[in-house]
């Protein structure tokens, strides 16, 4: 299988995750600015997981870019990868029709922190794939974000039961560390190109 086509499946999942979700918000039965109130919490839990959903997009158009053949491993990460963002329209509906309420605040994070273990693996397999020489090895580097990320999402799903608030930040500080496009990949192969390297 060619890389194109597994990423023209990977948008076709992502961009149906996406509809599901904003199909959670129903219409309001009123007028007035008042019948918006009780779609906040739904609102703002759909925000945050579009800005996560469009993060993990991004940076997945940033790793196929990066590599150069599709093996089998490739292929049962990304589906374990999209498996756990296909949880996200169930956990975004859930806390924000129960208005943040621990235990589906700590759902959300479990599902996030799914999401990104998984596409760390996915990473790590296209890495291996390219071997010692891997672009994308030099790209990530240290990878502190990446790193980072998990532990934040584990430190709020320990909030959640007795402080969602928290959780919440939490949860918008990872998506704000992830919310600029990141160039490394980029900066990489356009040296790479250069010097004959490059896809």
């Amino acid at each position: 299988m060619g890389k194109s086509r597994l990423e023209a499946f990977s948008d076709g999942v992502i961009a149906i995750l996406i509809t599901i979700m904003v199909l959670e918000m129903h219409v309001p039965h009123g007028a007035d600015l008042a019948a918006l109130q009780p779609l906040w919490p739904v609102f703002l839990s759909y925000v945050l997981s579009f800005v996560h959903v469009g993060i993990y997009w991004n940076n997945h158009h940033h790793l196929l870019h990066a590599c150069h053949r599709v093996t089998g491993g490739m292929l049962w990460a990304n589906l374990h990868l999209l498996f756990w963002l296909s949880l996200m329209p169930l956990t975004t509906g859930w806390m924000g029709e129960n208005h943040f309420a621990p235990l589906p605040v700590a759902l959300y994070g479990a599902v996030l922190l799914m999401s990104a273990l998984a596409y760390y693996a996915l990473q790590q397999i296209i890495i291996q794939a390219q071997g010692a020489a891997s672009l994308l090895r030099r790209a990530v580097g240290r990878d502190w974000k990446g790193k980072a990320s998990p532990l934040l999402y584990l430190l709020a799903i320990g909030f959640a039961l007795v402080r969602p608030a928290v959780s919440m930040a939490l949860y918008t500080t990872v998506a704000l560390m992830w919310l600029l496009p990141d160039r490394r990949i980029e900066r990489v192969l356009g040296s790479g190109s250069s010097h004959g390297e490059g896809g």
